[in-house]
Parts: structure tokens; sequence; C-alpha cells
């Protein structure tokens, strides 16, 4: 049999995928481009003069016939086997279904999944508050799939259609790159039935057998980057050239410059509390009583000082797990500030209806370069605290320990920054 047409675009790609797939359940042959180039072979004229767009997957039938748009052209060649009415539907009901998720995997599933996956993956520049808000929605979109999959094995009737095989190869990456094993649990339904489709041999045989998240890929933090570089630039090389100049004989010796502190903490008075020391204790030992005794009894007012942490938009939280996930990205960029802070930020609340608080323990008296520095301190707000307070003492004493009646709501999860 010969090839309906041609598959132009990039093999190893979830929207190549769901084309091939597709064509295989339909008992269709369609020929592919592996040694297509993204922004190289689809800019080409030859490429613009069929396809004016330069979208890829194009699709370019033995007939001359034209077509771009991955879901699209997935539907055409399920139209084009002997089994299509099983593929598209076998009633106006079902084909309305179908269209249905095609639509809602494509235009708005796919948009919030580039969102989260793109920048972690590099492929787009991380905006941070852009990002929070694709995961948020990313969340929300898998509940609600995850609510319409409660009694389903699949989308539309009792067996696979073309809406199945839509939404799996859009949901590939999620499954590959965000959601791990403790996520998964909180989509019980949807990683089912990701693994009954993803694991059909049609789908098997074009993509492989998909890889599960064990752990989360993360975006990078721009601005380390940065710094990083900047870090990394050569001297000019007039400067390199003076050194050369031989001094005259009555020229005086410069003294050579004293080498940067790593940071300004560096050079604050000695202080009688290694943090190391209370971090090994805190580690160690029971925090009520054993070390939060220990810390009011050797910290140092002079060499540190408290702060309370607080999310600044606690009212755009939704489910536990992802507002632990906002902490650990936090802490994650804070590297810089280990060896000069301690804290734990909390979740406190349940699904929905939830926040972030918690207190840290700073060197010096005002917030360092190396935690408002990050991009993520812009997201929170630190208050300076009064640990000889009685009330703020408990607060502090309660969040160290997770637990307690001082904690403005019930502790979830949270993290230690130690």
């Amino acid at each position: 049999m010969a090839p309906l047409g041609t598959l132009y675009g990039p093999t190893e790609n979830s929207r190549n995928y769901k084309v091939r797939v597709a064509a295989q359940l339909a008992g269709v042959e369609v020929s592919i481009t592996p040694d297509f180039t993204f922004g190289v072979d689809n800019v080409k004229p030859e490429f613009l003069a069929k396809n004016p767009s330069g979208k890829v997957p194009a699709f370019v039938g033995a007939d001359g016939f034209t077509l771009y748009d991955s879901t699209a052209i997935a539907l055409y060649v399920a139209s084009k086997g002997s089994n299509s009415a099983a593929l598209l539907g076998q009633n106006d009901e079902e084909r309305g279904q179908i269209m249905q998720y095609a639509f809602f995997a494509e235009a708005d599933f796919c948009p919030v999944m580039a969102g989260v996956i793109y920048p972690a993956l590099n492929y787009v520049p991380l905006i941070k508050p852009a990002y929070q808000a694709a995961e948020q929605q990313l969340v929300r979109l898998l509940g609600v799939l995850n609510s319409i999959l409660l009694d389903k094995t699949y989308l539309v009737g009792e067996r696979l259609t073309v809406a199945d095989v839509i939404l799996a190869a859009d949901l590939r990456m999620v499954f590959e790159h965000y959601l791990t094993a403790e996520d998964r649990k909180q989509f019980r339904n949807v990683t089912r039935y990701f693994k009954t489709v993803s694991g059909q041999p049609a789908f098997v045989a074009v993509a492989g057998a998909a890889k599960l998240c064990t752990k989360r890929t993360e975006p990078a933090a721009p601005a380390k980057k940065e710094k990083k570089e900047k870090k990394e630039q050569p001297k000019p090389a007039k400067k390199a050239e003076k050194k050369e100049e031989p001094k005259a004989a009555d020229e005086e010796e410069e003294e050579a410059p004293k080498p940067k502190p790593k940071s300004l903490l560096d050079q604050l008075p000695p202080t009688s509390m290694p943090l190391d020391s209370w971090k090994r204790f805190y580690s160690n030992n029971e925090t009520k009583p054993d070390a939060m005794e220990w810390l009011w009894k050797n910290y140092d007012a002079e060499g540190f000082s408290f702060w309370k942490v607080e999310y600044k938009y606690n009212d755009e939280l939704t489910r536990l797990f992802m507002s632990n996930n906002l902490v650990g990205g936090f802490f994650n960029r804070l590297e810089a500030a280990r060896k000069y802070a301690f804290g734990c930020l909390l979740v406190l609340g349940e699904d929905n209806d939830n926040m972030i608080w918690g207190y840290f323990i700073v060197r010096g008296k005002d917030i360092p370069e190396e935690v408002s520095g990050t991009p993520d301190y812009e997201s929170y707000t630190f208050t300076r605290a009064d640990h000889t307070d009685p009330a703020t003492r408990a607060e502090i004493e309660d969040c160290f320990a997770w637990d307690g009646p001082a904690l403005p709501r019930k502790c979830s999860e949270g993290k230690v920054f130690k």
C-alpha cells in the first residue's frame, strides 16, 4: 500500500506521535522525516511554499493535499482507515464528544502544559509569574480530567478513539517531566488512563514506553546564571599589559589588592553561636523542648536576626503538594544563603484553602543579598521579628516544631532550610 502522504517535522515529538499513532490504529501508512530540523527546514522556501505558516508537523498528501496542526492531521489520517467509525465516533453524539476532547487538549491543556514544561526543559526563558500561573492551571486541569475519568476507561464510549490518542500524546511530557510518584497519587484516574492508552501497542510502536517521572524537572533560575556569566568574563587585556610594564627604580611598590570576601556577612564580627552548631543540634534532637532550649540559651542577638516569612499570594494557592513544591523551589534557589540562614516554611491549611508561613534566622541585622537576590524573594514578605516577645517566641517554637497552638492554622506540610 502506497503511503497516504508525508508527515514533515521532528519525529521525537508529542505532536508528531499523535498523528503516527492515529495512522497505526487506522491501518494507514504515513512517511516521516527523521532528519527534519526545526528552525531550519521549516523556514526553507520550498517548505513555506506548501505550508506558509511554517508550523510543524505538516502533512503533504500523495495527491498534493496539504494540512497543518497535529490534531487536524490526526483526525484526517484516522478518517482514511477502514475502521474510521470506531476511531472517529459511530454516531453524532460520539463524534461531538471526540471533537470536544480534541479541542480541550489542543486549546486548553497544551498551552498550559507548555507553560510549565518548556521553561523546565529550557525551550523558552523562565518568566516566574507566568510559570507559577501555568503551574496552578495545570493542576486545575488535571483535577478536571481526574473527575471526568472517575468511571471511564476511555474518553468516549468503551473503546479507544482519536480523542484518547490526542490527549495521551499531550499528557506524555507531563508524566515524564512533572508528575512524580507522590504527585500521581493525587491524580490516580488520570494516571491509570495514561498508562492504559500509552501502553497500547500502536503507541509503544511509535513513541516507545513512557518513562514516568521520578524527579521533577525544575526550571533553572536565570538570575544565578547571569551572575555566573558575569564572573567568568575575562579580564581586559589592557590591565594585563600594565602589570607587565617594568617599574621605575624610585616607584613605590603598590599594595596588592586584598581579595574580596565571598559575602559581606563574612566581614561581620565573630558570633558566639555558629549556625552549623544550631543546625546539627536541631537535626539530632527533639525540637521541643531540647532544641529550642538550646537555641534560646545560645542565641546571639547581635549576630543574628529573626524574620517572619509569609507568601504574598496565598489566595492563589490550591493543592497542598503544589504549595509545598513552591517552597521546595524557593529553597533550591537559596543555596548561596545556606551558610548564613536557617528557616522553616510551613504549608498550613488544606487543599484549595492553604497558606505558606514560617520563620527564618539570618546572619546579621538585615536580609542579605544571598536571600534577596533570589528570583523567589519578591513573592514573599519578610518582617523582622522580636524574639523576646512571648507571643512571637511561641510562634517560632511551634513553627520549628511544625506543631503547636501558636500556628495560625494546622500544619499540613513543610520544609526546613538548613
